[in-house]
């Protein structure tokens, strides 16, 4: 795995500066969940412009709510995997206490 800094050119707002190079399987397949997860969304949005009915939405909003649930759920697998386990390698430690804050935001 490489990290990489990020530049403030390349800053987002909402990141923390790191980075990580995945290979093309593990971002093609992030990438996949994601696509089918947008086409859910848009999904609903139809169902809404439709006039559908409550229940039929809500359930949809709840396959969308299970589909990013599992998404979390490969993405967390992977980041333990590499980027923790590499860290623990190299004898930085304090890549625990990041976990401990990132499962806490996650179990909100």
């Amino acid at each position: 795995m490489e990290k990489t800094e990020t530049t403030e050119k390349d800053a987002c707002p909402y990141c923390s500066g790191k980075h990580k190079n995945r290979d093309e399987k593990e971002r093609k397949d992030l990438m996949n969940r994601l696509k089918r997860i947008e086409g859910q969304v848009r999904g609903v949005e139809g169902m809404l412009e439709n006039n559908a009915y409550c229940t039929d939405i809500l359930v949809q909003v709840s396959a969308i709510t299970s589909a990013l649930n599992s998404f979390n759920k490969v993405l967390l697998a992977n980041h333990m995997k590499t980027c923790v386990a590499d860290n623990i390698r190299e004898g930085n430690d304090e890549i625990i206490d990041e976990l401990v804050v990132t499962l806490q935001k996650l179990m909100k």
